[in-house]
């Protein structure tokens, strides 16, 4: 999970700022969004607390759902 937070932080130091409030905070919030969808993925291959295997899957549902509407927004 460490690498994909180390992943997370090198893209959000990659953006660009363009002055753009709006656009900078979905350009920045985009790669936190990829990161958790990781590591809950990762968290699903070895994690057996059932409390926190249904908040992972949650996780990855939201977030995906986020992600999209992030990456919707970027492209107008």
């Amino acid at each position: 999970m460490a690498e994909a937070m180390e992943r997370m932080h090198h893209a959000m130091a990659a953006v660009q700022p363009s002055g753009d409030a709006d656009r900078d905070f979905v350009a920045l919030m985009l790669p936190h969004h990829e990161s958790a969808v990781e590591m809950a993925r990762l968290y699903l291959r070895q994690g057996r607390d059932p409390r926190i295997r249904r908040l992972a899957e949650a996780i990855i549902a939201d977030q995906e759902e986020e992600i999209r509407q992030m990456r919707r927004f970027l492209r107008r």
